[in-house]
């Protein structure tokens, strides 16, 4: 039996049972001739469609002739051209794609869907329909078999229409894009690129430079009729401006702008004018703020004389910065530039149009290795950038015992270039310097993180360098007080000029003061207040003296060092003094006993802690007090009761003449509540001492001289 599918008529001989074929010449001529036979019959087929495939024996027979014959027309088969192209021919005379495919010639893409394959067919016409990779069939005939990623490989090199990518593409959406890796992508510019990675895809947002252009600079920019959301899901970037911008081809022509033969010897590399209005008009559209790219501070721009410059060493014409800066500082850029682009552009790209900031975080505090970085552009976080930085860095350093690691600034925000500005454009500097985003580097403490852990605020380094320069009416500003300041520091401080400048908070971080609250809230400012006062060269009033000695007693101890020479009013001159013979006035009643005695004014709520702050005694504790004359008790009339209120004593002890120590006074109020006067006066002032309400003694005075008054008085304290 024959297990082909075909009918085989022929006069083989037979062996002596007459149920086989004998073997022999004339059996192997036949089964030669029959497979001829069967071959031509395939090759012959019309239409030529998958169903051949089946026609394909198998290699296994049923018998002798059957293998015989089996075998016979698998050797011809791979030669015979009767296997479906992928693409049939269209029946044009210049079609040269082919009407069916001999099995050693063709291939089976695996893989691949139907479109994919048609598509792919077009231009390797070897190519079988897909969904054969299983074939039995076609493994027996020896049919080559293509992974999908080898079959995208040879397209390399491949010129073919955009629209014709585009099929391709879409055909491909999908696949896994491992295997897309070296998919062809075609170019604006007429070329054909392998892979799409770098490549940039043009989009109506993308940035307005022609392709042509964009290619001088090696930049890949595909076809836009070629354009599909395949390629960016491989790789390939969205020409928008800043992608543009920000592509290795672009920056490395910005390091290189400057190279004295960057254009000469190559006739379609861009020269400096046209690669800075490339940049320029990418940085526009872009949105780039200053800061952002660094790197473009490289970019070659033309000075004022016409030379080219690093774009970070030149200042914007007309700009803050150059009205504040000193002259030939440096260069401005060309003016013509500067009005094609303004300011945005050129200030994205390192024009300096107003102070620069350094943002650095974990910064070392070795002032042997804060040096400006090597480089052809500002780094934006390079501390070494900063004036007299290592100075600063010894100062911060001398805050803190010596360390075998020395500490770290958290996270430094400085203002460079302060070293550039003219002596007489500070007020205009400075105004600068006081607004958002320059005022957090000037006004926010730095943190200081030190070797154990613990974590410390100093100055930041922008306030430590204008305290040290003079910014202020020529002067510097620590230890200036502010025209119009607090009136108790008056007389303490030089005063200066600041008009116009009145945010407290940027006087007080360049140590200008503007009131006692503030200097005793800065570190160190106590004893700053202290030394001013023990100064006699400087002048202050026994009322100012009082309000300060007020204010310092609100401190804690344990933060202010006790003085060894204080202010103190004696016999009603203020005077420096011994702190040890100073003493605290809490009792009005013994200031007859002061003669000589250098007294601290102070509310009486506060001589306690004043006392306890410079560790020196109370008038109270420094004179006994004791009455020795004889006088005569009185009531306390009830409508002075009634203004003093319920502390106010029920009687008093009326002297013709008091005698305290020996000393004729007016009054005094002994240790156990007892009120001894030898005047009206005096009898109101104890009475209003005694109750807490010595404001009030003058009306209780008048009560006491005119109780008809009463009403009056009463009526009168409404408006209290």
């Amino acid at each position: 039996p024959l297990g082909v599918p075909a009918l085989l008529i022929a006069s083989f001989p037979l062996d002596p049972t007459r149920r086989h074929a004998a073997p022999g010449p004339l059996t192997d001529y036949l089964v030669q001739r029959a497979a001829d036979a069967y071959t031509e019959l395939l090759a012959d087929w019309r239409p030529v469609s998958e169903g051949l495939i089946d026609l394909v024996p198998g290699p296994l027979g049923k018998g002798g002739l059957d293998g015989a014959l089996r075998e016979a027309i698998l050797e011809r088969l791979p030669r015979t051209a009767f296997l479906p192209p992928a693409v049939r021919p269209d029946g044009t005379p210049d079609s040269d794609l082919p009407e069916a495919l001999r099995p050693r010639d063709a291939e089976v893409v695996e893989g691949a869907g139907g479109d994919t394959v048609r598509v792919l067919a077009e231009v390797l016409p070897t190519l079988l329909p897909a969904g054969l990779e299983r074939r039995v069939e076609l493994r027996t005939l020896g049919v080559g078999r293509v992974p999908l990623a080898d079959a995208v490989d040879r397209l390399a090199g491949l010129e073919k229409d955009p629209d014709w990518w585009r099929r391709l593409y879409d055909s491909l959406a999908g696949v896994d894009p491992d295997r897309l890796s070296g998919l062809p992508v075609p170019l604006a510019d007429g070329r054909t690129t392998v892979g799409p990675r770098q490549v940039l895809l043009p989009s109506p947002d993308g940035a307005r430079i022609e392709p042509e252009v964009l290619a001088r600079l090696g930049l890949k920019v595909a076809h836009p009729d070629a354009v599909h959301p395949l390629l960016e899901k491989l790789g390939a970037l969205p020409a928008l401006a800043r992608a543009v911008l920000t592509t290795p081809q672009v920056r490395g022509a910005v390091a290189a702008s400057l190279d004295d033969l960057g254009g000469a010897w190559e006739e379609d590399v861009l020269d400096a004018e046209e690669l800075a209005d490339i940049v320029l008009a990418l940085v526009r559209d872009a949105g780039i703020e200053p800061g952002d790219e660094p790197w473009l501070g490289a970019l070659a721009l033309p000075d004022e004389d016409g030379e080219l410059a690093p774009a970070g060493e030149l200042v914007l014409p007309g700009s803050p910065f150059a009205q504040v800066m000193r002259e030939d500082e440096l260069a401005f850029v060309d003016a013509e530039l500067a009005d094609k682009w303004g300011e945005q552009p050129l200030a994205a790209c390192g024009v300096l149009a107003g102070f620069a900031l350094v943002r650095a975080t974990d910064v070392v505090l070795d002032p042997d290795e804060l040096e400006p970085r090597e480089g052809d552009f500002a780094q934006p976080d390079d501390a070494g950038l900063l004036d007299a930085v290592d100075v600063w860095c010894e100062d911060v350093l001398d805050r803190f015992p010596d360390t075998p690691v020395p500490p770290v600034a958290t996270e430094l925000v400085a203002v460079r270039d302060l070293d550039l500005v003219d002596e007489d454009r500070w007020p205009q500097a400075l105004g600068m310097l006081a607004r958002p985003p320059l005022r957090d580097a000037l006004v926010q403490p730095l943190r200081i993180l030190l070797p154990d852990g613990t974590h410390e605020v100093v100055r930041p380094y922008t306030a430590w360098w204008l305290r040290g320069h003079p910014v202020i009416d020529g002067r510097r500003p620590a230890g200036l007080l502010a025209a119009g300041g607090d009136p108790l520091l008056r007389g303490l401080y030089e005063e200066a000029d600041a008009t116009g400048f009145d945010d407290e908070q940027v006087l007080r971080a360049l140590g200008v003061r503007t009131s006692v609250a503030a200097l005793l809230d800065e570190p160190g400012g106590a004893a700053e207040l202290l030394d001013r006062l023990a100064d006699p060269e400087r002048s202050v009033t026994a009322a100012q003296l009082h309000g300060l000695y007020c204010a310092l007693s609100e401190l804690d101890p344990e933060h202010v060092t006790l003085p060894d020479e204080v202010r103190a009013v004696v016999d009603g001159r203020v005077e420096v003094v011994d702190a040890a013979e100073a003493v605290v006035v809490d009792s009005p009643d013994l200031l007859p006993f002061t003669e000589g005695v250098p007294l601290l004014p102070v509310r009486p709520a506060l001589a306690a802690q004043l006392a306890e702050l410079f560790q020196v005694r109370r008038l109270s504790e420094s004179v006994t007090g004791e009455v020795g004359s004889e006088g005569a008790e009185h009531d306390v009339p009830e409508p002075v009761r009634a203004l003093l209120g319920p502390r106010t004593p029920r009687s008093y002890v009326e002297h013709e003449e008091l005698l305290v120590d020996g000393v004729e006074i007016d009054w005094r109020l002994t240790d156990d509540g007892v009120l001894h006067a030898s005047t009206l006066e005096g009898v109101a002032a104890g009475l209003a001492w005694a109750a807490g309400q010595w404001p009030r003694r003058f009306e209780v005075a008048a009560l006491l001289e005119d109780p008809s008054r009463t009403e009056e008085l009463a009526r009168d304290r409404w408006f209290d």
